[in-house]
């Protein structure tokens, strides 16, 4: 059976599809459906369907990844927020427009080291708009420049 021009960029198409469960951040999901939706767009728009794919596959994993670190910028920033301003115990709430998730923030006390470093645990808890909840316990550190770093 010839391979078909349109073959390889289904192959591509159904590659990604699968490597996007795989994926962990917003970021690597906007990234992997900008792709799938690029790749798929090029290959019925270009006269050349395997370079189509290929040039939309580019372009869609570029806007989409960029799109996908916003929400996570976003989402961050809002815990940031939460780790300077708030008193221990005291929950922020926000729900992330795109996602419609619902997010709680819950800062403890702080830790203060010698070497003039702060460090906060935290407690994030996200419900999905699917019904589903994860809740996370994470430590994050005050870098330098004012900004907050979390670790698991």
């Amino acid at each position: 059976m010839p391979i078909t021009p349109l073959r390889p960029a289904l192959v591509l198409v159904l590659t990604l599809s699968i490597l996007a469960g795989c994926t962990t951040t917003k970021a690597q999901n906007a990234a992997m459906l900008g792709t799938l939706a690029g790749s798929t767009l090029g290959a019925l728009t270009f006269k050349n369907k395997v370079s189509g794919a290929a040039i939309g596959a580019g372009a869609g994993l570029l806007v989409g990844y960029l799109v996908g670190n916003e929400m996570d910028k976003s989402d961050s920033a809002q815990v940031a927020h939460a780790l300077e301003t708030m008193p221990s115990g005291q929950p922020t709430a926000w729900v992330n427009p795109d996602t419609r998730t619902h997010y709680q923030a819950i800062p403890r006390q702080p830790r203060f080291h010698d070497d003039g470093r702060v460090e906060r645990d935290v407690t994030l808890r996200a419900q999905m708009a699917d019904g589903r909840t994860e809740t996370v316990y994470a430590r994050a550190y005050r870098q330098s420049d004012g900004s907050w770093q979390l670790v698991q």
